[in-house]
């Protein structure tokens, strides 16, 4: 982790967090002034600021005003506008797809204005511009911050663990990538736990663990009920079960969270297979 030559080292925060296990809400002190601020101009990655530092809370006002902007955070939208993606706006927008708890949708936009001092992003509905959030340590803290997902640090290594697990699984080492998913999971990070079951469900599918690739696929539904890919998760894994019907339901509820998956190859690929074994089943 670094500081990046801005005003507040990231690294001292992390450091921080490690020792204290600090829990929200939280007060946020301006070294220059000495009193507190609210949480809303706190930007640790602004070139321009003064240096702030982020102490255990006291029973006030600001603070259950801290926990209550946690407990409301719903949305974060991330610029990838020309100037920001040349900052490294998209691998912004993966880290903080990977790390967010399922609460909490992430997304795309267009510009936010700050041209120059991105990758910029938003945080609803508190509508919270934050600059310069440009590493997975970045959008941990701030994930931490602002929407309550907490262990900033097991959080990064469990999406760690997730990308070395992707990689394995691309290369063909299956059983390497299942117990690397397996090492994310145990680890119950506060963010990214339904990617985590959903990869490793479609890892234990390719083994051949058709029973365990069904739980894993139903513990990552009910982690993120509103996630479609949990449910083509659970019709593939009734689907090499031989449980036709059930496969078919669970693709017709991924369809009703995401209607856009009736034009996909693949979705049709699945839908045409099922079929096949349906009318073969068919007494009539």
């Amino acid at each position: 982790m670094r500081s990046g030559g801005m005003g507040c080292s990231v690294a001292a925060t992390a450091q921080f967090y490690l020792c204290n296990k600090l829990s929200y809400p939280h007060t946020i002190i301006n070294d220059r002034i000495r009193k507190p601020i609210a949480s809303q101009k706190y930007n640790p990655w602004r070139r321009r600021e003064w240096k702030w530092r982020i102490v255990k809370a006291e029973s006030s006002e600001e603070d259950k005003k801290a926990e209550q902007r946690a407990s409301h955070c719903r949305e974060i939208r991330v610029c990838v506008n020309r100037a920001c993606a040349r900052s490294g706006s998209r691998e912004t927008l993966n880290f903080i797809t990977g790390l967010a708890p399922p609460s909490v949708k992430v997304n795309s936009c267009g510009c936010l204005g700050h041209c120059g001092s991105g990758p910029n992003l938003v945080v609803l509905p508190a509508e919270i511009l934050v600059s310069h959030c440009s590493t997975a340590s970045h959008a941990a803290h701030l994930l931490a911050i602002q929407c309550g997902a907490s262990d900033p640090e097991n959080n990064l290594i469990a999406l760690s663990l997730k990308e070395q697990g992707n990689k394995e699984f691309e290369s063909g080492n299956i059983v390497c990538a299942e117990q690397l998913f397996s090492q994310a999971i145990n680890l119950n990070p506060s963010g990214g736990q339904h990617f985590l079951y959903s990869n490793r469900s479609a890892v234990r599918l390719a083994i051949g663990d058709n029973v365990s690739s069904l739980a894993d696929a139903k513990e990552a539904s009910r982690i993120a009920p509103n996630w479609h890919v949990a449910y083509l998760r659970q019709g593939d894994a009734y689907f090499a079960l031989g449980e036709y019907e059930a496969a078919e339901h669970a693709y017709m509820s991924a369809v009703a969270i995401e209607p856009s998956l009736r034009r996909s190859k693949s979705f049709k690929v699945r839908l045409q297979k099922l079929e096949g074994k349906l009318s073969h089943n068919d007494p009539s």
